[in-house]
């Protein structure tokens, strides 16, 4: 079964429930919330459907009844908690369908109770739906529920007291109004007590929670001084970092950090932070943390680096941790002091944990991606604003531009318009952090080598088609933030202004930049940037405006037009704003006449007592002289009746709101049930009307229908006709196919004839050029026989002359043959002692590799024999005195050989 059915047969169940409780209609709602339950609801209410915020609606009336089922109650209270997997939904349930004051009124019902798992599951839920939200005072059943709270976290069962624990956190947190409401209770001080004793409790997310309401509660009285002096803070610092490195899990992590984050809003504190000696090691572990795959725990911890960011003192050291961690171990004396603060600080680079989030998906883990963008461009602006840049960070810079320009890519506009917006922030965070690289003649050279004009400007492109595509002034008003054409118009500026301060140094951005310029989509964001309430982007709108406005084909008009435009719209916008907002806002309070006038009558009741606390101290004054003590006794008396009408006041004040509250809620949904009955009725209308048209329609297309009939009758005659004339026109076309085919073929033969001619003509002019260059070279050798002829004449002759001489050479050589023929003799005699004295060579060889041998032999038990050490080296000289000798013979042999290799070679010449 899918949702939307699932969702009408709860509504159905939900509306029979509530016109007869019978136990038929309890267990078929039990069994619809179950049904539900069991599906994927992930995003439902801030989809803007009609039916789940019906369905919502009349669960939270159901839960917040009394009279409801426990178990019905205890099962729609878990799929409203299902309901709230998101920041947004929690947000709707928390201030639209008021959740919390239903939850809260649960829990006053079951109050005698406290440990009924309903009241444990409302604490859980209220927890969860009131993290990082404030709650105001005037909210129904608060101050019930603060009192609750207050009572049980003093009780003795250990069950309900981390639960209240968690809960008085969050109402505490950022929220003056509940502060000033605990601070003036009675037993407030008994409170305060319980919780400095929880301090040692064995829970670390005891612990935690303790922490927070005391830091939200005392940080700036004195308990706080006390409990967040000088002697004190280390330890707490200590105590919070290892709970964050080694806490029970991600809640208590979120509690510690988000504690942390608010002790840093304190300059005391944070000045005390900057000089805790253990910062860099304790800085070091919390970075391990980024090495999880938790998304959660990841968004937390960089939550605290950037907080930690914000204090001036903490920026640099922590600059120094992530570019290059400190290895020191870390010893400090604290209440408790995990095993994970022990080990020396990490050794591999902290920033690698950062990039490796960078590359985060855009589904899922964005808003870990950001922030990491975030802190990186705060921890370079840091580094970038010394006098010289580090080289760890130079290498830093290096590592992450790869990293940087891969997720500029990926820009795919049919996944969605929320993954565009995604996609579109993060280009922007990455953008701003690579025009923060720019600003550095050193960091800009590396960025200009690694990003290419063809990277810029197709990512220029893509944004400004989706920036076409989402066109304000045929779309959405241009004043939300979050609007679609808004974050691609920044992405899109962005871009611009990195291609502006790299065109000089890359190739052909010039080039590209002025071509996006002179873009006629470009209109569109600029307009958007120029009539933002931004600042920053006035201002890069404006610098682009100068750039582009010399360029020949830059739009102009229709910048102009497209300003006027969203001008002329703003008024309108505004005054339908407006119109929503008179819809919605809370009417003239119809609060009950006796709190009114109990109320006025307080009022007058306090200026009359200071009108005769004056006439009477004037009189007194005038007629006689008073003691001061009686004067200081009266005006204690009056001071406390004003408290305390004051205090009166202040209560009643806050039911006024508390009713207020609740009439603007009744007549909110008052007037969104009048506006989706109105919306049908004027659906029906719409039917009905589309009904009539439909109706006039047929009747039309009958009458046209008709005459079609007479058309056809008509087109028939005619057709006949046409097929007449087109038999004779076939007949012609015939006869003009057999002329145009021997024209055809004589126009062939004259081509073909024609090139022949050609042809030939050409083979003339190639044969007279043949015939001048053969009798050219006929004249050239007949020169030349001449020549040969007398150079013939004069090689006889001397022909001649040689061959007396040869004859002469005859007689010489005949004599020299019986010269070589004695000496043969003698180099056969000088071959025979040759050889034998290789024999010899060989054989002085052989004894040669022996003794060899036995050097090695004799080496090797040197290595292992140890005693025998002296006689060995007795053996080894005289082993190498015999090889000298046969060295000596063995070159007395070489030279020999020498010789007569000397001797052989003058022989054969």
């Amino acid at each position: 079964m899918d949702l939307t059915t699932c969702l009408k047969s709860l509504l159905l169940a939900i509306q029979q429930y509530r016109g007869s409780r019978t136990t038929h209609n309890t267990a078929q709602l039990h069994k619809q919330v179950e049904e539900v339950s069991g599906l994927r609801c992930d995003q439902l209410l801030s989809s803007g459907q009609v039916l789940p915020s019906e369905c919502v609606s009349g669960l939270v009336e159901l839960a917040g009844n009394p009279n409801t089922n426990p178990s019905l109650t205890s099962s729609i209270i878990s799929l409203l908690a299902q309901l709230a997997c998101d920041d947004d939904s929690r947000e709707m349930l928390h201030s639209s369908y008021n959740l919390t004051s239903t939850l809260a009124s649960v829990i006053h019902c079951h109050s005698v109770t406290p440990a009924d798992p309903l009241v444990l599951q409302c604490l859980q839920v209220l927890q969860k739906l009131t993290y990082s939200t404030r709650t105001f005072q005037s909210t129904n059943y608060i101050h019930e529920l603060i009192a609750f709270l207050m009572t049980n976290i003093q009780s003795h069962n250990d069950d309900i007291i981390m639960p209240c624990l968690g809960l008085m956190a969050n109402l505490c947190r950022d929220n003056h109004s509940v502060q000033s409401h605990i601070k003036s209770l009675d037993n407030v001080k008994p409170f305060y007590r319980t919780l400095i004793n929880f301090l040692a409790h064995n829970s670390l997310t005891v612990v935690v929670f303790t922490l927070s309401i005391l830091s939200s509660l005392t940080l700036n009285e004195k308990v706080g001084e006390k409990l967040f002096d000088a002697k004190n803070i280390h330890q707490t610092f200590q105590l919070v970092f290892n709970i964050i490195v080694n806490g029970d899990g991600t809640l208590t992590r979120k509690y510690s950090v988000d504690l942390l984050v608010d002790l840093l809003k304190n300059c005391k504190i944070a000045e005390f932070l900057t000089r805790y000696q253990h910062f860099s090691a304790c800085l070091s572990q919390v970075l391990g943390l980024l090495q999880s795959k938790d998304p959660d725990s990841a968004a937390k911890v960089l939550e605290l680096l950037l907080a930690m960011c914000s204090v001036s003192g903490l920026r640099s050291l922590l600059c120094d941790v992530v570019f290059k961690p400190a290895a020191a171990k870390l010893r400090a004396p604290g209440r408790r002091q995990g095993p994970g603060l022990d080990n020396g600080g990490r050794k591999e680079q902290s920033g690698l944990a950062l990039v490796q989030w960078l590359s985060s998906p855009v589904e899922g883990a964005e808003s870990c991606s950001l922030q990491a963008l975030h802190l990186l461009h705060e921890l370079l602006k840091e580094s970038l604003g010394a006098d010289t840049i580090p080289d760890r960070v130079v290498s830093f810079i290096e590592m992450l531009l790869p990293v940087l320009l891969g997720l500029l890519r990926g820009l795919d506009p049919a996944k969605g318009d929320a993954h565009l917006r995604k996609h579109c922030h993060r280009i922007t965070h990455v953008n701003s952090l690579l025009l923060l690289l720019c600003t550095d003649d050193s960091t800009r050279s590396i960025v200009s080598r690694q990003v290419s004009a063809q990277l810029c400007l197709s990512q220029a492109e893509s944004l400004l088609s989706c920036c076409h595509g989402n066109n304000p002034l045929t779309c959405l008003p241009p004043g939300s933030d979050n609007d679609l054409s808004q974050v691609c118009a920044e992405a899109l500026l962005k871009t611009l202004e990195l291609m502006s301060k790299l065109r000089q140094q890359v190739k052909d951005m010039e080039t590209s930049f002025y071509r996006m310029l002179q873009d006629q989509r470009i209109a569109t964001p600029l307009s958007l940037a120029l009539t933002s309430h931004h600042r920053q982007r006035v201002q890069t709108g404006l610098s682009l405006l100068f750039e582009a406005t010399p360029l020949p084909d830059f739009p102009s008009l229709v910048l102009g037009e497209s300003i006027a435009a969203n001008n002329a719209y703003r008024p309108r916008d505004c005054e339908l704003s407006v119109k929503r907002v008179a819809v919605q806002e809370v009417p003239p309070p119809r609060v009950n006449t006796s709190v009114l006038d109990s109320s006025s009558g307080t009022s007058r009741g306090v200026h009359s007592l200071v009108e005769k606390m004056q006439n009477g101290l004037g009189v007194k004054t005038l007629q006689e002289p008073v003691k001061d003590s009686h004067v200081s006794e009266i005006i204690d008396v009056y001071a406390q009746k004003i408290s305390a009408f004051a205090s009166q006041e202040s209560r009643l004040q806050d039911l006024l709101e508390a009713k207020a509250l609740a009439l603007s809620q009744a007549d909110r949904l008052l007037a969104q049930f009048r506006f989706q009955r109105a919306q049908a009725e004027a659906e029906a209308l719409k039917l009905g009307s589309l009904l009539k048209e439909a109706e006039r329609r047929r009747e039309d297309l009958q009458s046209e229908l008709s005459n079609q009939v007479l058309e056809v009758k008509r087109s028939k005659a005619d057709m006949e006709e046409l097929l007449q004339h087109n038999a004779r026109l076939q007949q012609d076309t015939e006869e003009h196919q057999g002329l145009k085919g021997g024209y055809n073929a004589l126009l062939n033969r004259f081509n073909e004839s024609e090139r022949l001619l050609r042809e030939q003509q050409v083979a003339h002019v190639a044969l007279t050029k043949q015939s001048d260059a053969l009798r050219k070279n006929h004249e050239a050798l007949q020169l030349q026989h001449e020549k040969m002829a007398s150079e013939l004449e004069e090689r006889g002759e001397e022909v001649r002359s040689l061959r007396s001489d040869l004859q002469q050479k005859n007689s010489d050589i005949t004599g020299l043959r019986g010269e070589l023929r004695a000496e043969e003799e003698k180099v056969k005699e000088k071959d025979q002692e040759r050889r034998d004295l290789e024999d010899t060579v060989d054989v002085l060889r052989k004894e040669l590799n022996k003794t060899e041998q036995a050097r090695k032999d004799a080496s090797i038990k040197a290595s292992s024999l140890e005693l025998q050490k002296s006689q060995l080296e007795t053996k080894l000289k005289q082993k190498e005195d015999e090889l000298n000798k046969h060295s000596a013979m063995i070159s007395m042999i070489h030279s020999l050989s020498s010789g007569k290799m000397k001797s052989d070679v003058n022989l054969s010449l």
